[in-house]
């Protein structure tokens, strides 16, 4: 039997902007949303404001009930759950474990919109970690929801290629759109029973854990290009992290390693040769060129203790930095 949107009751899990072009696309196209589930308000910058979520902003604009429980398998969250009657569950990014009593609830099952290649960089942080790691590609896996963490069996996937510029905000936005296509395509044929059902081969699985403060840290004696691959993967949201004069200094942007900027002025050592990895070894309008386990890489956004974000030849014109430093 063929099911029309509006006949299809769906209740949507999720918590970040990745999550707004799908819960977008599924209102667009027909299907009443009956409730959406996402986290709490958490307080957000230097004045700590509780700011809602920004899956909690697009449902309220489109006049939507939100829940927001601390803890999804409470009881009471799961009685809400079940009080919406959900016909399907569709999730992505969410950032809590649905337990089974919420798996069982609906007729159609529970979906998941995946920003990874699955068995691949099952987890928390697979778009980040898949930068960070040098990967060429990566994309959306719709799939449905088992009690393991990303375990369930695939429905469709779409690829989408990592470019040499793309930083984990780049991908986000793209990934999220691949989403909320492949979500919208395959609806009609989960709904009428006909889509694949394909199961996960664990032994190529691997796991992309949530990013720790370790994670930010510069370790220069790695390459060029996985200190450049490191900072575009934790960009925007973190930026990586080094110290200078025992204090720390973020990394917001770094130029490709195969960039060509001629010769800078104040150079070291030539092209750094003989000096520790962490050594700054020029100052120059292009940045600040640093050491690296095999050749140099240069800064070209940066953030002192204390102070905001600025362009590299803005905190170079300050003269409080000079060739030789060792950042640490």
């Amino acid at each position: 039997m063929s099911q029309t949107p509006s006949s299809i009751s769906i209740l949507f899990m999720g918590t970040p902007a990745f999550a707004v072009p799908s819960l977008e696309a599924l209102i667009s196209t027909g299907y009443k949303i009956v409730g959406v589930v996402t986290q709490p308000d958490r307080p957000q910058g230097r004045k700590k404001v509780l700011t809602p979520t920004p899956v909690k902003e697009a449902a309220l604009r489109h006049g939507l009930p939100v829940l927001q429980p601390q803890r999804l398998r409470a009881p009471e969250a799961v009685a809400e759950v079940a009080a919406l009657a959900p016909d399907l569950i569709v999730t992505a990014a969410y950032g809590q474990i649905l337990p089974k009593s919420v798996l069982d609830l609906p007729r159609f099952g529970c979906l998941n919109v995946h920003g990874s290649l699955l068995p691949k960089y099952r987890g928390g942080a697979p778009i980040q970690r898949a930068i960070i790691n040098g990967e060429k590609e990566t994309g959306i896996t719709l799939m449905y929801m088992a009690e393991g963490l990303d375990t369930g069996d695939m429905i469709a996937r779409a690829v989408v290629p990592i470019e040499d510029e793309d930083t984990s905000g780049m991908l986000f936005e793209k990934l999220s759109e691949a989403g909320a296509k492949l979500l919208v395509e395959q609806l009609p044929s989960i709904l009428a029973g006909t889509s694949d059902r394909i199961p996960q081969n664990d032994e190529e699985s691997t796991y992309a854990s949530n990013l720790t403060r370790e994670d930010e840290r510069i370790d220069w004696s790695a390459s060029s290009r996985a200190i450049y691959d490191r900072v575009r993967g934790l960009v925007p949201f973190a930026g990586g992290f080094t110290t200078w004069n025992g204090e720390v200094f973020k990394i917001w942007a770094v130029a490709k390693p195969d960039a060509e900027y001629g010769n800078a002025e104040g150079t070291v050592a030539g092209n750094g040769g003989g000096q520790a990895p962490g050594t700054v070894l020029s100052l120059s309008p292009q940045g600040i060129e640093v050491k690296t386990g095999d050749g140099s890489v240069w800064l070209t956004r940066v953030q002192p203790a204390g102070k905001k974000a600025m362009e590299a030849e803005e905190f170079i014109r300050g003269g409080v930095m000079k060739p030789g430093t060792v950042l640490s």
